[in-house]
């Protein structure tokens, strides 16, 4: 046995150890790197097989391409979209500062960021949520019942049970709703 075939028993063990690491990760950009790190080691072991050409490809297709989609795909589904009421060039008041910082620190939790969706208006907002162009709405409510505030209305159950067992601010309601899937109730 050469030093050149530990050495290839060595890249050898890397692959599932690096693969195993990759399936672990909680957090995606870390499985980013993870997968970076495989592919890296798929297409060095390939060359020092002498398989020159399948370690072009890897390096190229499965790992460069790969991961600049992986990325693209992470960083677009990674965000809980907020429609609020645009409010002109007034500033949001300190309960509706509370409220976003929770929600953020909420969600920084999973790897989320929270976007702000303006609307002009309760009805664009409201068709917004329905239209499933943003994941929760939070309008100020008209009425000042038992001191809240504001009104946060949430489509995704996931994203309610999140909401519902963490955020912790008084200042407003929280309540699912039910969109319905795009062709239901209609007749052909």
């Amino acid at each position: 046995m050469t030093k050149y075939d530990l050495f290839i028993y060595f890249i050898t063990a890397l692959l599932p150890m690096s693969a195993c690491m990759l399936i672990m990760q909680v957090n995606p950009y870390n499985a980013l790197v993870m997968r970076g790190i495989l592919g890296a080691l798929a297409a060095l072991l390939y060359v020092l097989l002498g398989a020159a050409d399948v370690a072009l490809t890897e390096a190229l297709v499965g790992t460069m391409l790969a991961i600049t989609l992986y990325a693209i795909a992470v960083r677009s589904s990674l965000v809980m979209r907020l429609g609020v009421i645009q409010d002109g060039d007034a500033l949001p008041d300190s309960h509706f500062g509370q409220i976003t910082d929770e929600l953020r620190r909420i969600f920084g939790k999973r790897h989320m960021r929270l976007e702000l969706v303006p609307y002009p208006n309760e009805q664009a907002l409201e068709r917004a949520l329905l239209d499933k162009e943003v994941h929760a709405s939070c309008s100020k409510l008209e009425q000042n019942d038992e001191n809240l505030l504001y009104h946060t209305a949430v489509r995704v159950k996931r994203v309610y049970d999140i909401m519902q067992s963490e955020l912790s601010s008084p200042t407003t309601s929280l309540n699912y709703v039910d969109t319905p899937e795009l062709g239901e109730g209609h007749k052909s």
